[in-house]
């Protein structure tokens, strides 16, 4: 195993106005550049006042303490743990919204967010879609696929024309490291990745992270990412988050899948999971990114399921309490055996429920943080 040399957590950031409440429902009958390891970032935005919902829609949800100054989420790397922990903190009392029979709440009504997609997804194409208009936003989903992009418009000019529609946010995958970044240059509207190329996914690293606080204290928790952390964006927001929050994590695959120097992250590196699965908390199974790879990395599939799928019988050398993740597409019977998936340990449908409720804290979070006039403190609230 690979000596490590871990970073320390970012500490907690000065408390900042609060934030209002936009959990509440209407009243009834009426309204109420980069690659690799890691990617540089602009300048973080000046202090901006907390976003704050229409005082006629304040509830008796806890204020926070921080409030989000920044008008893009690009990556967990750029975030402290006071920011991470607000997105978490309002997904929380987010999912309680969907759990209502009429799941919706007025805190985006009026807006417009955008989802622009060059790559194929389901999960997080449709939680986002979904998070919007629980937050009753409006939406359009644009697919590269079948855009002005195959006539050789380029991304910034695709934005540029959907943000001359009078979009608010823009959410963004695409297959090149830094694309989100760059829009976020060049656009007013408030831009979240939804994953760039092999540099992060952060929306995925935050849902992942909030389901494992369900469950326990991420202070000294032991999580491993195993698979393919070369090419996985969701490796490195996991990374990045976990550490932040104090957890201890190991990355686990064959040597030709983890990335060199990422220890210099604050990650242990082991290439056997019999070893580590008898001390890790939580296993994150990564999917084998074919589309990305450009040569063999392994001698076969099959070998790799041996060597590195979490089967039943390898899961029996773990803790009683392990959890396991996936952040989906799953391959059955290769990266996780199809009775350890629909087990009892397992909480891959967890995490596409936990899904919406995360996205839904990012969009309000980042959307409203443009509002001019948004209060903050006691006028926020309602008061004076």
């Amino acid at each position: 195993m690979s000596r490590v040399r871990r970073t320390t957590a970012t500490g907690p950031a000065p408390a900042l106005a609060a934030t209002a409440d936009p959990f509440a429902a209407p009243a009834r009958g009426g309204a109420g550049r980069a690659s690799g390891l890691t990617a540089p970032h602009p300048a973080p935005s000046p202090p901006a006042p907390a976003p704050a919902a229409p005082a006629s829609d304040q509830g008796s949800v806890p204020q926070p303490t921080v409030a989000w100054r920044r008008k893009d989420l690009l990556s967990l790397e750029e975030l402290d743990r006071a920011e991470i922990e607000l997105l978490l903190d309002t997904a929380e009392s987010f999912k309680e919204v969907s759990a209502r029979q009429v799941k919706k709440v007025p805190a985006l009504r009026g807006k417009t967010i955008a989802n622009l997609f060059f790559e194929s997804s389901t999960r997080t194409r449709t939680s986002f879609e979904l998070a919007a208009k629980r937050l009753s936003a409006d939406t359009i989903n644009f697919q590269g696929s079948s855009s002005s992009v195959q006539k050789g418009e380029s991304l910034i000019d695709t934005a540029k024309n959907i943000e001359a529609m009078q979009v608010d946010t823009v959410v963004v995958r695409h297959a090149s490291s830094g694309a989100a970044e760059l829009l976020a240059r060049e656009l007013d509207a408030s831009v979240v990745n939804a994953g760039d190329g092999i540099h992060e996914h952060p929306t995925q690293g935050l849902l992942d992270i909030f389901t494992i606080r369900e469950h326990l204290p991420l202070e000294g928790l032991h999580v491993c990412l195993v698979g393919d952390i070369l090419h996985s964006r969701v490796a490195r927001s996991n990374l990045w988050g976990l550490r932040k929050l104090g957890a201890v994590v190991t990355v686990c695959g064959p040597p030709s899948l983890i990335p060199h120097g990422i220890e210099q992250l604050g990650a242990t590196v082991s290439y056997d999971l019999d070893e580590v699965i008898e001390d890790a908390d939580v296993l994150n199974i990564l999917r084998i990114q074919f589309e990305r790879q450009r040569g063999a990395y392994f001698p076969s599939v099959r070998e790799y399921a041996v060597e590195y799928g979490l089967s039943r019988e390898r899961l029996q050398r773990a803790k009683p309490s392990l959890l396991v993740l996936h952040p989906g597409p799953m391959n059955r019977g290769i990266e996780v055996a199809a009775e350890v998936a629909d087990g009892a340990h397992s909480l891959i449908l967890d995490q596409v429920t936990n899904g919406v409720a995360m996205r839904m804290s990012v969009l309000f979070h980042t959307t409203l943080t443009r509002e001019p006039d948004a209060g903050s403190g006691a006028a926020a609230a309602g008061g004076e």
